[in-house]
């Protein structure tokens, strides 16, 4: 499958422009640097702001919410399983998806609104 540049390079968390520096400051922070070590490419003209969050709580909830609903059905799991299952599912999944989003939605801007970023 042959995915479009800036899906490759978000999900890689590279710079959006070079493809090649880093986007973030250290594995596992959601802190940008404030530009791309390679190009130069000045991050702190992302307008990411809440959109990789939003995005996460639709997609999680569109995911989870169905496979909960269907093992409580087949399965009938007592309540408090329910209670300490799906929020920890949740949680880890949210810290796995967030930085991907963040830097998809940072790609998505530099490619469709580069103007934006120009010096």
């Amino acid at each position: 499958m042959n995915l479009p540049i800036h899906w490759r390079v978000a999900l890689q968390s590279k710079c959006p422009r070079c493809s090649e520096g880093d986007l973030y400051s250290r594995p596992f922070s959601l802190t940008l640097l404030s530009s791309c070590l390679l190009c130069g490419l000045d991050f702190s003209k992302n307008d990411s702001a809440d959109g990789p969050a939003v995005f996460l709580i639709f997609l999680l909830g569109f995911l989870v919410v169905p496979i909960a609903v269907i093992i409580d059905f087949k399965y009938h799991w007592p309540m408090i399983a329910h209670i300490f299952v799906w929020p920890l599912i949740m949680v880890v999944l949210a810290a796995l998806l967030l930085r991907p989003l963040k830097s998809l939605v940072i790609a998505i801007q530099y490619h469709h609104r580069a103007t934006d970023w120009d010096e």
